[in-house]
């Protein structure tokens, strides 16, 4: 054990991969539906590791944070401008007033308890769930102007208080916003009828069978058959064909002929008669029952030997912004596509007629490659896969964010300033709104941004465990249990006031109201819980500009409360 403890402290970098390896496989247990979470298992299992008396650098937890931070803006930045137009500006307002909840509340417990800038700030992290609040807040005590020994056990006392309180702080949202939420708004029964009625009249009941139009996205197929039936005696041409399969509630589309031994591509106008045979796109229940319509299903492999593409497509013309579902499908260019989803800030939102497309969004195009490369051009952005980061891009965006956050301005001798670690927030925010604006340059891939969401997250969490570890224990029983009591009222007060305020100051959609709540406090287990509860998917049409706010605004709110106890 001992030539353990002694390669760990020369390799404090082993000690760091060792408390990932153990906290990812520890967070996303379950016992019952509880679990610990990713990031609070790397805490603990970093404060067990760093009772060996560690020591690491500050400058690597500084490194990860930074880009944590820059990815989370440039993730909900979209999504947070897009929130100043006005048809965002309820929900926008709205956030920011649920936010300044969850300052309030934790910041009033702290006064009444006695605790610290330090303490507080940790009771606000965990209470709100916003793990960056533990790198912010520190930051912050650092630049006071206090003894460094006041500093230190200021620094170590936040993830203490984090850890104790996050726990309820996940659970109890979840809890709260999924079973006393709709009783709030009217019994769960009647907010599940709402939901049903909101999906009503947004499409989700089209008889039309579109692709996409439904909240469980369909599978899309591609079939042969050989037309026989009389209608075709006289020869009808394709537009003709998809016209008389759509009047029988029917959309498909024809992709390919062939006629005799020769197979073409198709266009509005190519003739199709008794005995040729021809290919079918369209969703798959939409085939049922089809083949009196056309003849009899065949197995061609020549025939239905063409390219297929699923493609993620930016959204960033123009004239696209606030256009439904159903007018985008209207659109000339989208002739034989179908829309499998649609992601809003990394957030799937339900695919109905009547839901409305921002820019910003990731569409998943499905449809034959050329179709789907003429559509996308039309659209924004083809999002293909892609294993290339814009690294210019990250860097420079990082260091003009860094450069901005360390500017100190001062007011009443107290220095006021964003930190390295706010600018970083504030410069992803406005990089991410730029990518949407002008997508061919900024790409960061997916597997690239989570990276560095939750790798930067986590191996920040990592170096705060074992740093603060030997005072961990001190620290827990200083606080004691009463803080988890403390940290059950800072996470209810806030969500309590939201829903109500939602429900008679700002009259939301009750399916909305809960959905705008989760998003204002981050807790996107709370929507998974809401969605669940009500048997739809329609809060999500509220999580997103909410989200984009609150993630900016509870972050910054760790520079806030350190200078409110202060």
């Amino acid at each position: 054990m001992q030539w353990f403890v002694h390669v760990f402290q020369q390799y404090p970098e082993l000690a760091i991969f060792l408390t990932l390896a153990l906290g990812f496989a520890i967070g996303p247990l379950k016992l019952g539906k509880f679990s610990l979470g990713t990031v609070t298992a790397v805490l603990l299992v970093g404060v067990l590791i760093g009772q060996m008396k560690i020591d690491i650098s500050p400058n690597v937890k500084s490194v990860f944070f930074l880009m944590f931070l820059f990815a989370v803006g440039y993730s909900v930045g979209p999504q947070f401008f897009r929130g100043l137009k006005k048809d965002g500006l309820p929900q926008m307002g709205f956030a920011a007033v649920v936010c300044v909840l969850c300052l309030i509340f934790p910041w009033i417990c702290g006064k009444i308890m006695g605790y610290d800038a330090g303490q507080t700030a940790g009771l606000l992290g965990g209470a709100q769930t916003i793990s960056a609040v533990i790198g912010v807040a520190s930051d912050t005590i650092t630049q006071l102007d206090i003894p460094q020994e006041a500093k230190s056990k200021m620094i170590n006392s936040i993830p203490v208080c984090y850890a104790v309180t996050y726990l309820f702080g996940t659970a109890g949202s979840a809890w709260f916003l999924a079973s006393v939420g709709p009783r709030l708004l009217g019994g769960i029964n009647y907010v599940k009828q709402k939901s049903k009625e909101l999906e009503a009249s947004m499409g989700s009941g089209d008889a039309s069978g579109e692709p996409g139009m439904m909240p469980v996205n369909p599978i899309v197929s591609y079939r042969a058959f050989k037309a026989d039936n009389v209608w075709f005696a006289d020869g009808k041409n394709v537009m003709e064909i998809e016209k008389y399969l759509q009047d029988n509630d029917r959309r498909l589309f024809v992709e390919r002929v062939r006629v005799g031994t020769k197979v073409i591509e198709v266009e509005p106008g190519t003739i199709v008669k008794n005995g040729d045979e021809i290919v079918l796109s369209g969703r798959r229940e939409n085939f049922v029952g089809e083949s009196h319509l056309v003849g009899p299903e065949v197995m061609d492999d020549e025939l239905l030997h063409f390219p297929a593409e699923v493609l993620p497509v930016l959204v960033s013309k123009k004239g696209l912004g606030d256009m439904t579902v159903k007018q985008l499908r209207q659109q000339s260019f989208m002739h034989g596509i179908f829309i499998r989803t649609i992601k809003r800030a990394d957030i799937p939102v339900p695919v109905l007629p009547d839901t409305k497309i921002d820019r910003g969004d990731t569409l998943e195009l499905v449809g034959s490659k050329k179709a789907v490369d003429k559509a996308a051009v039309e659209i924004g952005y083809p999002d293909r896969p892609t294993n290339k980061t814009d690294m210019m891009f990250v860097g420079l965006g990082i260091v003009i964010g860094g450069l901005i956050g360390v500017l100190t301005i001062r007011i009443g001798g107290v220095p006021l300033s964003l930190s390295t670690s706010g600018g970083a927030l504030i410069a992803g925010l406005v990089f991410g709104w730029l990518r949407s604006q002008h997508p061919t340059f900024g790409r960061i891939p997916e597997p690239a941004l989570w990276m560095m969401n939750n790798v930067g997250l986590n191996m920040f969490i990592a170096v705060v465990g074992i740093s603060t570890g030997p005072s961990f224990v001190e620290g827990f029983k200083q606080v004691g249990i009463s803080l988890f009591l403390v940290g059950a009222v800072a996470t209810l007060g806030p969500l309590l006031v939201g829903v109500l305020l939602g429900r008679y100051v700002f009259k939301f959609h009750p399916a909305l109201n809960l959905g705008c709540t989760a998003g204002a406090r981050t807790t996107t287990a709370a929507l998974g819980a809401i969605q669940d509860a009500l048997e739809s998917k329609t809060p999500a049409l509220g999580y997103t500009v909410t989200y984009a706010v609150g993630n900016t605004l509870l972050i910054i709110w760790g520079v806030v409360i350190v200078l409110l106890m202060k």
